[in-house]
């Protein structure tokens, strides 16, 4: 088989259901669903990590964050022996170009250093904020080229306009890089920011959406009760009811952000087809992590495992080898689409890596109702505490195909859910006596899934002694 070009577009904090074919009837997001048309949907994708850096450490290691050593946000720097995807991609054969963020490391009061990453096309941008000198971030460069003020736009009534905004300016790189002659196969990572918080996008994407119309939150009233119980463990913002945090209006200005990524998506994917180029190039969607967006009485995100904050969407698309229009409910890790990724540049897994490709699943040669036995996410000390009134907090969920369980393990805390029965996570069952044989086994197993998946053993053995 040819090495097909890879166009892989990952978004910042975006849940998993926020696609109108994939089942929201409130988005507007034509070019995704396109792509679910014309592909292979992951519907059960959970990430490694409900936090940035350790999760996109994760996914360009292939390995669980606490195995790669970098479970933090706001990290100095980058363990040297783990090599990543993009590396190995491009030592194969690949030109490799990333646009947008990368945040393997911090990005604080600091341009973000490069690693040893195989990326020869760089067009940073950590985000849409002046933070950084000239030179250092492409896109605050290049809106000074167009005599605009970041700063100034950012802070105005009306916002970013679209055509100075951070997502078209992505789109823009992205368009420039296909249009290359590149003579070998390409792999391109665009890392937009939205729809990471602040919930700002620009006015005329803003009025398509009304707080009004919005379905809110998943949220009962006994939701400020139990996250009462968890006050102590590392999240952003406080715990409100959907009113308080005006959780609709937030929800109304998140589904404007995606539907500006999904136009300007529909951008870049044109130009693939204007450049023979679509039949030859593997397209996937993807983000980090999601958002609680009012859920359960939270906003943004932190030290808690509910659906909306750590599942993602994942869609694969490529007619020429992958089926179309399949929907695949088997459980995934983004782990997977790292060992995916390797498969599909012909660069042989490595045993140290922790994911599974996805390639069979793809093409229809196993059924996609069953591809993980469990999921596993991680939490160690991800955020700064200063920033969110915890207390650097330390916790791991561990899913089944039923039941999903989440220990806070310095503060003696858990919850337990059923998801067949209690799929938005309502009802914990963790001091239910009914259920303590099957919280005991979950507390086994991903006691078992910790050791046997994250443990570094050292170097590899040269001898019996």
């Amino acid at each position: 088989m040819t090495k097909p070009n890879i166009l892989w577009y990952c978004t910042d904090q975006q849940r998993f259901d926020t696609i109108g074919a994939l089942g929201n009837p409130y988005v507007q997001t034509p070019t995704l669903d396109n792509l679910v048309k014309n592909g292979v949907s992951f519907t059960n994708t959970y990430c490694q990590s409900p936090i940035c850096t350790p999760s996109r450490a994760s996914f360009m290691t292939g390995l669980y964050p606490s195995r790669t050593r970098n479970t933090r946000n706001g990290n100095d720097t980058f363990p040297t022996d783990v090599p990543l995807i993009s590396k190995m991609i491009a030592d194969s054969g690949y030109e490799c170009g990333l646009i947008g963020k990368f945040h393997l490391v911090s990005a604080g009061r600091r341009p973000e250093p490069r690693l040893d990453d195989g990326f020869d096309y760089w067009q940073h941008s950590h985000a849409p904020r002046d933070d950084w000198p000239e030179g250092t971030h492409q896109y605050a460069d290049w809106l000074r080229e167009q005599g605009q003020d970041l700063d100034e736009m950012r802070n105005s009534e009306r916002r970013v306009r679209p055509e100075f905004h951070q997502t078209k300016w992505a789109s823009d790189c992205a368009i420039d890089y296909i249009s290359q002659d590149h003579g070998k196969p390409w792999m391109l990572n665009i890392n937009v920011y939205d729809p990471h918080p602040p919930f700002i996008p620009p006015e005329e994407y803003s009025q398509k959406f009304k707080a009004e119309e919005m379905p809110g939150p998943h949220f009962r009233e006994s939701d400020l009760k139990h996250q009462k119980t968890l006050e102590s463990i590392d999240f952003q913002g406080e715990v409100q009811s959907p009113d308080q945090s005006n959780a609709k209006s937030a929800q109304a200005k998140y589904y404007a952000m995606i539907a500006q990524v999904d136009d300007q998506f529909a951008r870049i994917l044109q130009v693939l087809d204007e450049t023979g180029q679509r039949n030859n190039t593997v397209i996937i969607f993807t983000s980090d992590h999601g958002e609680m967006l009012g859920d359960h009485g939270l906003m943004f995100k932190g030290c808690r495992f509910y659906e909306g904050l750590v599942k993602v969407p994942l869609i694969f698309s490529f007619p020429p080898m992958f089926r179309s229009n399949l929907q695949c409910d088997g459980m995934v890790e983004l782990l997977d689409l790292s060992a995916t990724l390797l498969t599909l540049a012909q660069v042989p897994i490595p045993k140290h890596h922790q994911g599974q490709s996805l390639l069979p699943y793809l093409t229809g040669k196993r059924p996609g109702h069953k591809i993980r036995d469990s999921a596993r996410c991680e939490y160690f000390d991800a955020l700064d505490s200063h920033f969110t009134g915890g207390s650097g907090s330390f916790a791991t969920m561990y899913r089944d195909d039923r039941y999903k369980l989440s220990v806070y393990h310095d503060q003696n805390l858990g919850e337990l859910y059923d998801l067949l029965e209690d799929p938005w996570e309502f009802n914990d069952l963790w001091n239910d006596p009914s259920y303590s044989e099957i919280k005991n086994r979950m507390i086994f197993e991903s006691f078992n899934s910790h050791v046997n998946l994250t443990t570094n053993v050292g170097s590899k053995r040269i001898a019996p002694m």
